[in-house]
């Protein structure tokens, strides 16, 4: 069971891979002098049936204007069903968040590619949380979290930060576990969590 986990893992973040690569999307933000980072499940080895990519990219002087004109740029590929943005640049998260839908053979895979301001307080926070998760996260615990993000029911919306704080920090190992604990969670003033 702990293999076969670890193998459907292994082959989503494979594909993953290819979808970045031949999307281009990365590329786009590259040639526009951007700093481009993988965030999320995939820099963690932590993907399992969602499928979603995590980018954060950086730099100087953003405007509304100046991230739509890159955006126009991934919206001319073919491949690209929906973008969707939302405007964070007068928040103190200093960001426009993209987020894209994209055809891979017949799959529809989410982008969710954040535009933050360089130097403000959140350049690097979620590259230093993924790594934190990486260097303190056990064997069992990884193969705790893709197993319930493989038992998750399609219509439970948990985030994956969710999944690795409920095992690291709480220790739920059960998908009743999760439910009750994204329940409570989800009362509390939201937060941004590193172990």
């Amino acid at each position: 069971m702990k293999e076969e986990i670890i193998e459907r893992s292994a082959r989503c973040q494979q594909r993953a891979r290819r979808v970045l690569e031949k999307s281009g999307i990365a590329d786009i933000w590259l040639s526009e002098g951007c700093r481009v980072n993988l965030v999320g499940s995939l820099r963690m080895g932590l993907l399992a049936s969602h499928r979603d990519i995590d980018l954060h990219v950086y730099s100087k002087n953003i405007t509304i204007g100046s991230s739509f004109a890159i955006a126009a740029k991934m919206a001319a590929n073919k491949n690209v069903t929906e973008i969707r943005c939302i405007n964070g640049l007068h928040t103190d998260e200093h960001c426009v968040a993209w987020h894209i839908l994209y055809n891979f053979e017949g799959e529809i895979w989410q982008f969710d590619v954040i535009h933050i301001e360089a130097g403000t307080e959140y350049d690097g926070y979620f590259e230093r949380m993924a790594d934190r998760i990486v260097e303190i996260m056990t064997p069992e615990q990884r193969e705790t979290i893709l197993r319930l993000k493989f038992e998750t029911p399609d219509d439970c919306d948990w985030h994956g930060v969710e999944y690795y704080e409920a095992v690291i920090a709480d220790r739920v190992s059960s998908i009743d576990e999760m439910r009750s604990w994204v329940t409570e969670h989800r009362k509390k003033k939201p937060y941004y969590w590193i172990p």
